[in-house]
């Protein structure tokens, strides 16, 4: 197969699509398998403690150390324990199959006992399944680690030769290190065991798609080509055959019946010619209308793999962003400060995702998803996002936000966009040690959009900056698309193109005031209640 055939790209892609989805699965798998047979071991290790302490009881009541170390040294054996020992109430090691560990006192602080000694005092009752825990050796083995605790019953404070107190209710702990290194090793060869046949599935399927593919697009694909090539040279004699029923058979036949029309119409042309006038015309408009037709397919081509190339560049990473961001979330406390921050990634990606979706609809001119929000928290949140990298070049950003002002119907995805081309556009203008003030008001006066427009209240967000100011000759063309006075490479002209064009949306309006060497300010108005607001809707408590 060439690699520039439909048929390569279909196998390869679909291939490949296979290979992801069957190392998820084998991964998902041995996942699965892991954690039951751990569960397995671990409910048959505690069994083993529970046998081990009923064991050991009576030998114990008898004071006969040597019957308890035997005990613990036939199960260890028997069962391939690497180790067993009895903890004293104070910690000290009392029985080991490791002897140079016996009479050696555990720190508290380790995790065996950490789960215990949370508080001052120990705990009594350990949940079933915190009484099991994996860690690695001193030798880098994967180890089971249970523990059992050794109670002071009846039997024990009443035997003779022991001086516990009825009051003691805890005498000692039995703790089992289970090697889990034959379980890691079923696991891998099951895992390569799932691998194999996800490899052996995979070939399997790739040759079945390739065949099919092969005969099913290939095959028609080749005798259209072929078709194609003899009617451009002038051979209508010569059909197209039809494989199949489907979508590739209906376009074979289409493509005969118009070899059969063009046939007829060139017989017609020879044995007619006192119509050629009248022919030529009526097919001369057809013509016409095809070519319209697909000047039009191929203007609407263009748009969508723009589209589609603009999606999928943009889209793909914004999507990595997001799933980790989340990811990240849920490790954190939901009160911390990180947690704060992270939500805060979180939205401003979705924001982003937002903005690429009415970049891809602006042909169709979408219209704002408006509701009632609060334009300072907007502005708030806006400068949350611009405010660090402003320190680290000097800027001050200050906010004078009127708080008595009411919620306002905006889209806030949108306005926020607005705020945030102005903040950044000040940045640049300002580049290192100055001030940008964002300040919210009641617009001292009803203002109108457009001249026909009755003028209405409005909400007036203005935005001052101490930077090198616009020149006078380019003050009428800042809103124009693609106009940039920055450097190539810093800027694309569509900013505040895009943000004149999302005021407007909303009804408002947008001035700038500037001079040279002083600074710019940028005054967004926006009407402090939608269109026919008597008939809309309020939220609960608004306005």
């Amino acid at each position: 197969m060439q690699p520039q055939t439909l048929k390569f790209k279909l196998v390869l892609y679909l291939t490949l699509a296979l290979t992801v989805a069957m190392l998820l699965f084998t991964g998902a798998v041995a996942f699965f398998l892991y954690n039951q047979i751990l569960g397995k071991v671990s409910d048959h290790v505690m069994q083993l403690s529970e046998v081990i302490s009923k064991s050991t009881r009576f030998a114990m009541l008898q004071n006969e150390p040597a019957y308890v170390d035997q005990i613990i040294h036939d199960v260890a054996h028997e069962e391939k324990i690497d180790r067993v020992r009895i903890l004293s109430q104070d910690g000290r090691i009392t029985h080991s199959t490791y002897a140079p560990e016996i009479g050696r006192t555990v720190d508290r602080n380790v995790e065996a006992c950490s789960r215990c000694h949370e508080s001052e005092k120990p705990l009594e009752q350990v949940p079933r399944n915190e009484r099991t825990w994996t860690f690695q050796g001193a030798d880098g083995k994967s180890l089971l680690g249970s523990m059992e605790v050794i109670r002071n019953e009846p039997s024990c404070y009443n035997a003779a030769c022991h001086q516990h107190k009825k009051e003691t209710s805890v005498l000692g702990v039995l703790d089992i290190n289970y090697s889990l290194d034959e379980i890691d090793s079923k696991l891998r060869t099951s895992t390569l065991d799932i691998a194999g046949f996800s490899l052996g599935f995979i070939a399997l399927a790739s040759l079945a798609i390739g065949y099919f593919v092969h005969h099913l697009v290939y095959l028609p694909l080749r005798d259209l080509e072929g078709g194609a090539q003899r009617l451009s040279a002038g051979n209508l004699d010569q059909p197209i055959p039809v494989r199949s029923d489907d979508e590739f058979g209906k376009l074979a036949c289409s493509f005969n019946s118009m070899t059969n029309a063009l046939r007829n119409s060139r017989a017609e042309l020879r044995d007619l010619a006192y119509t050629l006038e009248q022919k030529v015309e009526r097919r001369t408009q057809e013509l016409q209308r095809a070519q319209a037709q697909t000047v039009r397919g191929e203007k609407l081509a263009s748009v969508g793999l723009l589209a589609s190339g603009v999606a999928h560049e943009l889209n793909n990473p914004l999507t990595g962003i997001l799933t980790f961001s989340h990811l990240l979330r849920r490790k954190m406390p939901d009160t911390s400060p990180d947690a704060e921050d992270m939500d805060l990634v979180i939205r401003e990606t979705k924001r982003c995702a937002a903005i690429i979706k009415r970049l891809l609809d602006f042909a169709r001119e979408k219209q704002p998803e408006k509701k009632f929000n609060d334009i300072n928290q907007i502005i708030e949140d806006t400068v949350r996002i611009v405010e660090r990298p402003a320190h680290l070049r000097n800027i001050d950003i200050t906010m004078a936000l009127d708080r008595k002002l009411p919620l306002i119907w905006i889209d806030a995805d949108q306005i926020k966009q607005v705020i945030m081309n102005m903040i950044v556009n000040a940045q640049h203008a300002v580049e290192e040690k100055g001030s940008i003030t964002i300040s919210t008001r009641r617009a001292a006066e009803p203002r109108s959009s457009t001249q026909s427009a009755e003028p209405v209240p409005m909400v007036e967000i203005s935005i001052v900056d101490t930077g090198c100011g616009i020149p006078e000759k380019n003050l009428r063309r800042i809103f124009d698309p693609f106009f940039t006075s920055k450097e190539v490479g810093k800027g694309t002209g569509l900013g505040l193109s895009v943000s004149h064009g999302i005021v407007e949306a909303h009804g408002g309006i947008i001035e700038v005031q500037s001079k040279v060497g002083e600074g710019t300010t940028f005054s967004v108005f926006l009407p402090l209640t939608p269109p026919a607001a008597g008939i809309e809707s309020k939220p609960s408590g608004s306005l």
